[in-house]
C-alpha cells in the first residue's frame, strides 16, 4: 500500500424509479477508477447511494400510497441490487434518510446561518420538477422547456432562506481558471465559466414545510426543510464525518474525485464549491462529467420508442463483466454515447472474437502441444521484444489511468493486444510447427508467448471484468495478490505451471436475444 488515500464518488440518485442505464454507467465508471487504483496500491473509499428527499420522491410515495419507511426500503434494495449483480464494489452506500446525515446537513445550515451568510425573501421564479431547480429564461430551450426534462417549467412565488452566490463569482471564476483540470472534460470547464460571465442568482435552500415536508428539518426555523441540492451535496462531506472528525476529511478531501453526468454540472461546479467555501472547505479535487447513453441516432430513450435498456435484462444476457465492459468502451469522451441492443451485441461479439478466443485458442493449444503445461523456455529476442512490448502496453493500461475518459481507450488497447496475438498464433501455426521435430523449441516458446499475452491481459482487465479476470488467471495457475504491477508485468519465470480446463468466456447470444435487431 502507498501513501495515496483516494477519494471516487458518484452522484446520489432519486428513488423515484426503476434504476436505469445512466445509473449503470456511471456507477460503473467510478467502481473500474476505483480497482485500477487500489491494484496500483492506492487506499481508496468509493461511495454511491440514493437521495430520498425532496419534490419527486414526496409526489412518487403520495402516487404509490406508500409509507415513507417503505418506499426508501424497497425502492433503494432496488439499486443495491443493481450494483451488486454489476460487481460493484463500494465502501459506503449512502441514504439521505440516515440519521448520520441529517445531523450534518443541520450541523452544515447552522453553521453557514450563524456565519451570517443566509438571507430570508420572497421569490418568484420558474420551477422544473425534474431538476428540482429554478430556472432562468436563458435556461430554457425555445419551446419554454427544460432541455433535459422537456417540460414548461411551473412558476412558484414564497418567501424562503437563500445563499447569495454572487458575491463568490469571481472567487470561483479565478479558481477553475488556476486549475484547469478541475473540470473535466475542458468543454464542460467552458461551459461553466460562460455561465459565471453573468451574475449569479441567490441559491433558495429551503422549501416551506406546508408545500414539500420530505426533507431535512431547518435548525433555525421548523417550519421549512432543506432544498434538495443543499442536502444532497452535503453527503460528500457527511460520508467523512465532517465536520465531527477531521481524520477522514484530511486524509480523503485532498484527493477526492466526482464523476457524474453532465445534466448535474451547475449544481456540483458551481452551487457546490461556493457551499463549501461557505463552510471554510475547499472544492473537491477533480470532477469528471460524462456525456448522456443515447439511442442509436442520437435519439433520447424513451419507453414509447421502444429504445430503452435495462441493466439488468442486459446483464441476463451477456453477463456483468462483458457489459461493463462493452458500456465503457462505446464511451464518447466529447459527446453523447449512442447505445443500442444491436450495438452492444455487435460489441460483445467483438469482444467473444478477439480477446474471448485467444483465451480459448491459447489453453486449447497448450493442453494440445504440452500436456497443459506452460513450457519453461528461454525466448529468442523477436519473442522477447513482443512480449515485452505487450508488458509496457498492459501496464501502463494500470499505471497511466488518470480518469474515467482513459477506460476507454484502456478496452482499446485490450482489442488491439488480443488482435495481435491472434494473429501471432496464425503466423507461427503451431499445428505445423508440432509436426517438425527441429522445430520444438520454437513451438515451446509459441506456446509459452501466448500464454504470457493472456496472462498479462488477464491482469489488464481486472479493473474492468474482475471476474473473467479471475477465471484466467486461476485457469493458468497464477495468483496476482501481495503482488506489485511491476512484478505482474515481469516475465514469469515460474515453472511448469499447470492449466486448468479453460471455459468459454463470453458464449455465443442466444437467437432469441438478437433476432430483434
Amino acid at each position: 500500500m502507498n501513501d495515496i488515500n483516494t477519494y471516487i464518488t458518484t452522484p446520489i440518485y432519486y428513488l423515484n424509479g426503476k434504476p436505469h442505464l445512466g445509473h449503470a454507467y456511471t456507477t460503473i465508471l467510478g467502481d473500474i477508477l476505483r480497482r485500477t487504483f487500489e491494484l496500483r496500491g492506492e487506499n481508496v473509499f468509493y461511495t454511491t447511494g440514493t437521495d430520498e428527499h425532496g419534490q419527486k420522491n414526496f409526489d412518487t410515495i403520495q402516487k404509490l400510497n406508500m409509507t415513507f419507511e417503505d418506499y426508501v426500503k424497497e425502492y433503494s434494495q432496488n439499486f443495491k441490487n443493481l450494483f451488486k449483480k454489476l460487481g460493484i464494489d463500494y465502501d459506503l452506500f449512502v441514504q439521505t434518510s440516515c440519521p448520520h446525515h441529517t445531523k450534518i446537513v443541520k450541523q452544515c445550515l447552522q453553521r453557514v446561518y450563524d456565519n451570517g451568510l443566509i438571507i430570508k425573501k420572497k421569490y418568484t421564479g420558474l420551477y422544473c420538477k425534474g431538476c428540482e431547480q429554478f430556472k432562468k429564461e436563458s435556461d430554457l430551450d425555445e419551446n419554454g422547456c427544460c432541455p433535459y426534462h422537456q417540460e414548461q417549467p411551473v412558476e412558484i412565488s414564497e418567501e424562503n432562506y437563500f445563499l447569495p452566490l454572487e458575491p463568490y463569482r469571481e472567487w470561483l471564476k479565478e479558481y477553475i481558471e488556476n486549475n484547469p483540470d478541475w473540470i473535466q472534460p475542458s468543454s464542460f470547464r467552458t461551459e461553466i465559466l460562460n455561465m459565471l460571465k453573468q451574475p449569479l442568482e441567490d441559491l433558495c435552500i429551503s422549501r416551506p414545510k406546508n408545500r414539500v415536508h420530505l426533507g431535512v428539518e431547518i435548525p433555525f426555523d421548523t417550519d421549512y426543510i432543506t432544498y434538495i441540492w443543499f442536502d444532497a451535496l452535503i453527503n460528500y462531506i457527511s460520508s467523512l464525518d465532517w465536520p465531527n472528525n477531521d481524520t477522514n476529511m484530511c486524509k480523503f478531501w485532498p484527493n477526492s474525485i466526482h464523476i457524474m453526468a453532465k445534466d448535474i454540472i451547475k449544481p456540483h461546479c458551481i452551487y457546490w464549491p461556493i457551499m463549501l467555501k461557505a463552510l471554510g472547505l475547499l472544492p473537491p479535487h477533480r470532477i469528471m462529467i460524462h456525456g448522456f447513453l443515447v439511442g442509436e441516432g442520437g435519439v433520447k430513450m424513451s419507453k414509447s420508442l421502444g429504445n430503452v435498456i435495462d441493466p439488468e435484462e442486459m446483464v441476463d444476457k451477456i453477463g456483468a463483466d462483458a457489459f461493463r465492459f462493452v458500456l465503457v468502451n462505446l464511451m464518447n469522451k466529447n459527446s453523447d454515447t449512442q447505445v443500442s441492443e444491436n450495438i452492444i451485441f455487435n460489441a460483445y461479439n467483438r469482444l467473444a472474437n478477439t480477446f474471448g478466443n485467444l483465451y480459448f485458442r491459447t489453453c486449447k493449444l497448450i493442453e494440445k502441444f504440452n500436456e497443459g503445461i506452460i513450457p519453461d523456455i528461454v525466448l529468442d529476442s523477436s519473442d522477447m521484444q513482443f512480449v515485452l512490448s505487450m508488458a509496457e502496453k498492459l501496464k501502463s493500461v494500470l499505471l497511466d489511468t488518470k480518469n474515467i475518459y482513459d477506460i476507454q481507450s484502456n478496452t482499446e488497447v485490450i482489442f488491439d493486444i488480443s488482435s495481435k496475438l491472434n494473429y501471432y498464433i496464425d503466423q507461427k501455426q503451431p499445428w505445423n510447427l508440432a509436426k517438425d521435430e527441429a522445430r520444438h523449441d520454437e513451438l515451446l516458446s509459441t506456446l509459452y508467448v501466448l500464454s504470457e499475452g493472456v496472462r498479462m491481459l488477464g491482469i489488464a482487465i481486472s479493473p474492468i471484468m474482475p471476474s473473467v479476470s479471475q477465471k484466467i488467471l486461476t485457469s493458468l495457475s497464477f495468483d496476482m495478490r501481495e503482488s506489485s504491477i511491476e512484478n505482474m508485468f515481469t516475465i514469469n519465470t515460474t515453472k511448469f505451471r499447470k492449466i486448468q480446463a479453460p471455459e468459454i468466456l463470453f458464449p455465443r447470444l442466444c437467437d432469441k436475444d438478437t433476432q430483434a435487431n
